[in-house]
């Protein structure tokens, strides 16, 4: 059986499914793997070590998503290169099925099983495949690091002799996964740091990070089973926009965090509560591919109000594709192991197990 894959829109999209270690890997498996020609070559990888590795090279697309049992990709392939699938072929990746119902739906009617890595359930056995996590843990510390080197003043507090430079305030709204290493990263580099989400049981972990953890009453029910935020009532809402017009008010860097999974961002951060911060701040908005968490987030632009610079982008770990690659090759390799019968040499598409269930998208 094959595993092969194809170049991503480099326009969009710098990270790589597979990678020279991971190739290693399948072959244990039992499985050839396939990939396109200048496959990595944007990561100063050449397709030397995916020879080198095991791997075949092929500069013909159709071919391998003609030949190919798992076709394992980030995004969603274009409409030519899907046209190139056929039944009972695999195609795994992070597809957003929320935005592409009706492209994934057509896939399963010609009996292609769609996998969807997002839709992971929040299980210990799935912990090696969760990409969002891999992926939301690079994404916070890159976010803190690109804050800070718009930021025209010095993060932690220096003393000297013509006098102490005080400390920067960082506020992190959304304690998950990217928003603790957020955390981590801002007080390891000196900030004082300030905490906000909608699930008391984050308290302690910001705490343990050396973040002073802001509480809104009401707090402890909105999480859910899985572990996500759940959406807030107006009540709480309020409440919560109290609490952030006055500390908004002393804090030099913000950085956003809020999702939910589906759906788009919440809005936090209003237009007004912006107005208020000091010039200079920065706010940067890791929410912005799913509207923002604030009023005036703009992808990939960056918008000054009032001195205060509000910055997000669609994709910020193609700023950080070789660690992003790394950490999400291994991710669908545990996946993908856990979908092939070694034994029989064959798919075993299990819908007794969860894992398997909540990712094939219908």
């Amino acid at each position: 059986m094959i595993v092969g894959s194809i170049n991503e829109d480099r326009k969009i999209e710098s990270r790589v499914a597979i990678t020279p270690d991971n190739v290693k890997k399948f072959i244990g498996l039992g499985l050839k793997v396939l990939v396109e020609k200048n496959y990595a070559q944007h990561l100063g990888i050449d397709d030397n070590e995916y020879v080198s590795s095991g791997a075949e090279i092929s500069e013909d697309k159709k071919k391998i998503l003609t030949n190919s049992n798992f076709i394992l990709q980030f995004n969603l392939p274009s409409e030519e290169n899907l046209n190139s699938l056929k039944e009972n072929q695999n195609l795994i990746g992070v597809f957003n099925p929320y935005n592409n119902k009706e492209i994934i739906s057509g896939l399963s009617k010609k009996k292609i099983n769609v996998f969807s890595l997002e839709l992971l359930p929040r299980i210990t056995r799935a912990q090696s495949m969760d990409i969002l996590s891999s992926q939301a843990n690079l994404a916070g510390y890159k976010a803190v690091v690109e804050a800070f080197a718009n930021f025209k003043k010095a993060i932690p507090m220096m003393m000297t002799a013509a006098g102490t430079i005080p400390a920067a305030k960082i506020l992190v709204v959304g304690a998950g996964v990217a928003g603790l290493q957020a955390i981590a990263t801002a007080k390891r580099m000196g900030g004082i740091v300030f905490a906000t989400d909608v699930r008391m049981s984050s308290k302690e972990q910001v705490e343990s990070l050396g973040g002073k953890f802001l509480t809104v009453e009401g707090a402890e029910n909105l999480e859910t089973s899985g572990g996500y935020a759940k959406e807030t009532s107006n009540e709480f809402k309020k409440k919560q926009e109290d609490l952030l017009s006055d500390t908004l008010k002393k804090i030099d860097i913000v950085i956003c965090t809020a999702l939910i999974p589906g759906k788009k961002a919440p809005v936090i951060i209003k237009e007004s509560m912006i107005k208020n911060m000091q010039p200079g701040s920065i706010i940067y908005d890791l929410a912005a591919v799913q509207g923002g968490n604030t009023a005036v987030t703009k992808a990939d632009e960056e918008v000054d109000l009032n001195g205060v610079k509000i910055m997000g982008e669609k994709n910020i770990l193609n700023k950080l594709p070789a660690s992003a690659s790394n950490l999400y090759s291994k991710n669908i390799f545990n996946f993908v192991s856990n979908l092939y019968d070694k034994e029989k040499k064959d798919v075993n598409i299990n819908l007794e197990d969860e894992i398997i269930k909540e990712t094939l998208v219908k």
